[in-house]
């Protein structure tokens, strides 16, 4: 019997291998021809601005901080210095008391008198999401009825609000976000990797879900709204415990029985990962994210990674060609979204790193629910919420 069963095993192994290798071989040219598709798409996106329908509403930026990061007061003065036509407040908020981030909101006070700029600075803390809980501690220092609420990673330009806020004027719109394009801070590997993994894999994987109807996104970059919408959804408090916040607020916009507008201009996000620890821990955190979110499409995106793909089929036995084709496949949607956006020129060369980097991180965000964030680890339990836990690092 014994016998039996090994023979078994030794005729079925290699049945599976071929079938895993002609697997790998079928994703990597559906991805090459994906690449090419979302290329096309790109190059099709439209960039354009909203006119003004009403006049300029007053708004309240809300600009949530923890710590002191890379290239930071530059950041928020573009945010104290927008050309607008209505009032603009500033708001800026910290959980922690003495965040080092204080400075910096001191200093931009300093040198905008004439900016309507308050600092929160302190507060309780509500449910497992501590930029939710700053937000809910900040709502109090609003003066407008007008909210747009931004990622403190976030960079603008001086017309930002002049684009953002007339989104929320159109029929049936509930709340306004917008898409990004990832900017290195520096020259560090890592921060490469990681403006790469935003610009090449997912910005385009965005746009195609936007075409087709598989996704209705709604980013921390911006999240416009106005008070009584908040308000009608249960305010922040309702995502006290959510990791995907801004998932869940464009969700509840959308439940309410209105759209979330996505106008046709992209922020800019700073990635400043300093090692390829940090890199990973984020990455690892954004793809458990989604996980959560989508599960189904989660695992149907391996097909826009189609280099780690065509390596596995090389291996296996088929033609270098199809690894050399899945590269120059993600070089050219790589310059597409490039010459779209307008951004600095991409390293491209880093591509064949980022895609196996961002392969092992699909592969790794299956085994495990914890997540790093912040300094802090949570576990996500199957509703997407947050549990805090003692680890060192997730699993």
């Amino acid at each position: 019997r014994y016998a039996c069963r090994a023979r078994m095993s030794l005729l079925v192994m290699p049945m599976l291998a071929d079938l895993a290798a002609d697997a790998c071989f079928i994703g990597a040219a559906a991805g090459c021809l994906y690449s090419l598709g979302a290329a096309f798409l790109v190059h099709r996106f439209r960039v354009e601005t909203e006119p003004p329908q009403h006049p300029a509403a007053a708004v309240s930026i809300f600009k949530p901080l923890h710590g002191s990061e890379p290239e930071l007061e530059r950041r928020l003065a573009a945010f104290c210095k927008q050309s607008y036509a209505g009032q603009v407040q500033v708001i800026f908020g910290c959980i922690d008391a003495n965040d080092s981030a204080i400075p910096a909101v001191k200093r931009l006070k300093e040198m905008h008198p004439d900016a309507d700029i308050e600092l929160v600075a302190g507060g309780p803390l509500t449910g497992g999401n501590r930029k939710i809980s700053n937000l809910i501690n900040m709502t109090g220092a609003a003066r407008h009825d007008v909210f747009v609420v931004s990622d403190s990673d976030i960079e603008v330009g001086a017309f930002y609000l002049e684009q953002v806020v007339p989104a929320l004027d159109r029929r049936g719109v509930g709340a306004a976000t917008c898409l990004y394009y990832g900017i290195a801070s520096g020259n560090k590997a890592p921060a490469n990797l990681s403006a790469l993994a935003i610009n090449a894999h997912f910005l385009p994987q965005v746009l195609v879900a936007i075409r087709f109807g598989l996704g209705q996104p709604c980013f921390g970059a911006t999240i416009a709204l106005r008070r009584e919408m908040l308000d009608k959804i249960g305010s922040f408090r309702s995502f006290a415990n959510s990791l995907a916040d801004d998932y869940a607020i464009g969700n509840a916009v959308r439940a309410a029985g209105c759209k979330v507008s996505i106008p046709s201009f992209l922020v800019g996000h700073l990635c400043a990962e300093r090692t390829f620890g940090e890199f990973f821990v984020r990455q690892l955190r954004a793809a458990r994210t989604i996980k959560s979110i989508k599960p189904a499409g989660f695992a149907g995106a391996v097909i826009a990674n189609p280099f780690p793909l065509a390596l596995i089929a090389v291996l296996a036995g088929a033609s270098g060609l199809l690894a050399v084709a899945s590269i120059l496949c993600r070089i050219v949607l790589c310059k597409a979204v490039e010459r779209k956006f307008r951004l600095p020129r991409q390293k491209s060369w880093l591509l064949p790193a980022t895609d196996l980097a961002l392969f092992a991180v699909f592969l790794l965000s299956f085994f495990g629910s914890g997540v790093a964030w912040r300094g802090l680890h949570y576990r996500v339990l199957p509703d997407g919420t947050l549990a805090q836990i003692d680890k060192d690092r997730p699993d």
